[in-house]
Protein backbone atom coordinates (compact mmCIF):
# COMPACT_ATOMS: atom_id res chain seq x y z
CA UNK A 1 0.00 0.00 0.00
CA UNK A 2 2.78 2.55 0.73
CA UNK A 3 4.23 1.94 -2.74
CA UNK A 4 0.81 2.40 -4.38
CA UNK A 5 0.34 5.66 -2.46
CA UNK A 6 3.79 6.88 -3.49
CA UNK A 7 3.08 6.11 -7.14
CA UNK A 8 -0.23 7.98 -6.99
CA UNK A 9 1.51 10.97 -5.41
CA UNK A 10 4.18 11.01 -8.12
CA UNK A 11 1.53 10.64 -10.82
CA UNK A 12 -0.46 13.54 -9.38
CA UNK A 13 2.69 15.61 -9.07
CA UNK A 14 3.51 14.98 -12.74
CA UNK A 15 0.06 16.09 -13.91
CA UNK A 16 -0.02 19.19 -11.71
CA UNK A 17 3.49 20.14 -12.83
CA UNK A 18 2.75 19.45 -16.51
CA UNK A 19 -0.12 21.98 -16.50
CA UNK A 20 2.08 24.82 -15.20
CA UNK A 21 2.44 27.89 -17.46
CA UNK A 22 6.18 27.25 -17.89
CA UNK A 23 5.46 23.75 -19.29
CA UNK A 24 2.16 22.95 -21.07
CA UNK A 25 0.26 25.99 -19.79
CA UNK A 26 -3.05 24.17 -19.43
CA UNK A 27 -5.83 26.02 -17.65
CA UNK A 28 -8.04 22.94 -17.44
CA UNK A 29 -7.54 19.31 -16.44
CA UNK A 30 -10.46 16.95 -17.14
CA UNK A 31 -12.87 19.88 -17.38
CA UNK A 32 -11.78 21.47 -14.08
CA UNK A 33 -9.44 24.41 -13.49
CA UNK A 34 -5.79 23.34 -13.18
CA UNK A 35 -4.09 23.50 -9.80
CA UNK A 36 -2.14 26.67 -10.63
CA UNK A 37 -5.39 28.40 -11.71
CA UNK A 38 -7.08 27.57 -8.41
CA UNK A 39 -4.19 27.99 -5.96
CA UNK A 40 -1.59 30.05 -7.85
CA UNK A 41 1.81 29.08 -9.20
CA UNK A 42 3.76 29.36 -5.94
CA UNK A 43 1.38 27.09 -4.02
CA UNK A 44 1.39 24.66 -6.95
CA UNK A 45 5.19 24.45 -6.99
CA UNK A 46 5.24 23.91 -3.23
CA UNK A 47 2.48 21.28 -3.51
CA UNK A 48 4.62 19.39 -6.04
CA UNK A 49 7.61 19.52 -3.68
CA UNK A 50 5.43 18.30 -0.83
CA UNK A 51 4.01 15.44 -2.93
CA UNK A 52 7.55 14.39 -3.88
CA UNK A 53 8.60 14.32 -0.22
CA UNK A 54 5.43 12.48 0.81
CA UNK A 55 6.09 9.89 -1.91
CA UNK A 56 9.59 9.32 -0.53
CA UNK A 57 8.10 8.99 2.97
CA UNK A 58 5.65 6.38 1.70
CA UNK A 59 8.40 4.40 -0.01
CA UNK A 60 10.51 4.56 3.16
CA UNK A 61 7.57 3.09 5.10
CA UNK A 62 7.83 -0.06 2.97
CA UNK A 63 10.91 -1.12 4.92
CA UNK A 64 8.74 -1.51 7.97
CA UNK A 65 6.75 -4.16 6.08
CA UNK A 66 9.52 -6.78 6.17
CA UNK A 67 10.63 -6.34 2.57
CA UNK A 68 14.18 -7.45 1.83
CA UNK A 69 16.73 -4.66 1.71
CA UNK A 70 17.66 -5.54 -1.90
CA UNK A 71 14.03 -5.35 -3.06
CA UNK A 72 13.47 -2.18 -1.06
CA UNK A 73 16.48 -0.42 -2.62
CA UNK A 74 15.66 -1.68 -6.12
CA UNK A 75 12.11 -0.29 -5.81
CA UNK A 76 13.50 3.09 -4.70
CA UNK A 77 15.83 3.18 -7.70
CA UNK A 78 12.96 2.18 -10.02
CA UNK A 79 10.67 4.96 -8.79
CA UNK A 80 13.40 7.60 -8.58
CA UNK A 81 14.60 6.96 -12.12
CA UNK A 82 10.99 7.16 -13.35
CA UNK A 83 10.64 10.78 -12.28
CA UNK A 84 14.27 11.92 -12.42
CA UNK A 85 16.66 12.81 -15.21
CA UNK A 86 16.25 9.39 -16.85
CA UNK A 87 12.45 9.61 -16.75
CA UNK A 88 9.85 12.33 -16.43
CA UNK A 89 12.33 15.22 -16.36
CA UNK A 90 13.99 14.03 -19.59
CA UNK A 91 10.62 13.68 -21.31
CA UNK A 92 9.52 17.16 -20.21
CA UNK A 93 12.74 18.72 -21.48
CA UNK A 94 12.45 16.98 -24.87
CA UNK A 95 8.77 17.97 -25.06
CA UNK A 96 9.70 21.62 -24.55
CA UNK A 97 12.66 21.50 -26.96
CA UNK A 98 10.61 19.99 -29.80
CA UNK A 99 7.64 22.33 -29.54
CA UNK A 100 6.92 23.74 -32.99
CA UNK A 101 9.41 21.41 -34.68
CA UNK A 102 9.04 18.38 -36.91
CA UNK A 103 9.44 15.35 -34.64
CA UNK A 104 10.44 11.85 -35.74
CA UNK A 105 8.53 8.84 -34.44
CA UNK A 106 11.53 7.85 -32.30
CA UNK A 107 11.68 11.35 -30.76
CA UNK A 108 7.94 11.26 -30.11
CA UNK A 109 8.25 7.85 -28.50
CA UNK A 110 11.12 9.16 -26.32
CA UNK A 111 8.99 12.09 -25.13
CA UNK A 112 5.99 9.98 -24.19
CA UNK A 113 7.98 7.05 -22.82
CA UNK A 114 9.83 9.38 -20.47
CA UNK A 115 7.29 12.11 -19.76
CA UNK A 116 4.78 9.76 -18.17
CA UNK A 117 5.49 6.29 -19.48
CA UNK A 118 8.45 5.55 -17.20
CA UNK A 119 6.19 6.16 -14.21
CA UNK A 120 3.62 3.69 -15.57
CA UNK A 121 6.38 1.13 -16.15
CA UNK A 122 7.86 1.71 -12.69
CA UNK A 123 4.47 1.42 -11.00
CA UNK A 124 4.08 -2.06 -12.49
CA UNK A 125 7.67 -3.29 -12.15
CA UNK A 126 8.04 -1.97 -8.59
CA UNK A 127 5.16 -4.13 -7.44
CA UNK A 128 6.90 -7.18 -8.87
CA UNK A 129 10.20 -6.12 -7.29
CA UNK A 130 8.83 -5.74 -3.75
CA UNK A 131 6.91 -8.98 -4.24
CA UNK A 132 10.24 -10.74 -4.78
CA UNK A 133 9.92 -11.33 -8.54
CA UNK A 134 12.93 -12.59 -10.46
CA UNK A 135 14.68 -10.69 -13.27
CA UNK A 136 12.66 -12.38 -16.04
CA UNK A 137 9.36 -11.53 -14.31
CA UNK A 138 10.46 -7.94 -13.78
CA UNK A 139 11.47 -7.65 -17.46
CA UNK A 140 8.12 -9.09 -18.62
CA UNK A 141 6.15 -6.71 -16.43
CA UNK A 142 8.26 -3.75 -17.53
CA UNK A 143 7.41 -4.68 -21.15
CA UNK A 144 3.75 -4.94 -20.17
CA UNK A 145 4.09 -1.44 -18.66
CA UNK A 146 5.44 -0.15 -21.98
CA UNK A 147 2.34 -1.53 -23.73
CA UNK A 148 0.03 0.05 -21.14
CA UNK A 149 1.88 3.34 -21.58
CA UNK A 150 1.47 3.25 -25.36
CA UNK A 151 -2.23 2.38 -25.14
CA UNK A 152 -2.78 5.16 -22.60
CA UNK A 153 -0.89 7.73 -24.68
CA UNK A 154 -2.73 6.88 -27.90
CA UNK A 155 -6.08 7.03 -26.09
CA UNK A 156 -5.12 10.32 -24.44
CA UNK A 157 -4.03 11.91 -27.73
CA UNK A 158 -7.21 10.82 -29.51
CA UNK A 159 -9.50 11.96 -26.68
CA UNK A 160 -7.60 15.27 -26.56
CA UNK A 161 -8.80 15.95 -30.10
CA UNK A 162 -12.20 14.22 -30.17
CA UNK A 163 -13.47 14.00 -26.59
CA UNK A 164 -15.67 16.24 -24.49
CA UNK A 165 -14.01 18.65 -22.03
CA UNK A 166 -14.93 16.30 -19.16
CA UNK A 167 -13.08 13.33 -20.69
CA UNK A 168 -10.04 15.26 -21.87
CA UNK A 169 -7.07 15.71 -19.60
CA UNK A 170 -6.52 19.01 -21.36
CA UNK A 171 -8.63 20.83 -23.93
CA UNK A 172 -6.81 20.08 -27.21
CA UNK A 173 -3.80 22.15 -26.25
CA UNK A 174 -1.11 19.87 -27.68
CA UNK A 175 -2.24 20.55 -31.23
CA UNK A 176 -2.90 24.24 -30.50
CA UNK A 177 0.59 24.64 -28.99
CA UNK A 178 2.19 22.94 -32.01
CA UNK A 179 3.37 20.03 -29.91
CA UNK A 180 3.73 16.46 -31.09
CA UNK A 181 0.89 14.11 -30.11
CA UNK A 182 0.66 10.78 -31.94
CA UNK A 183 -2.45 11.94 -33.84
CA UNK A 184 -0.37 14.64 -35.53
Amino acid sequence: MPLACAIEMLSTLSMIQDDMPCLDNNDLQRGNPSNHKVFGEVTTILACQALHCLAIEQIAMMKAENISLDCFLQAIVEMSSAVGSAGLAAGQIMDIKTKGKQVSLSELDFIHRHKYGKLIEASISSGIIIGGGNDAEIRRMRNYGKCVRMAYQLWNDIVDVTGSPQTREKPGTDMLQDKAPYVK
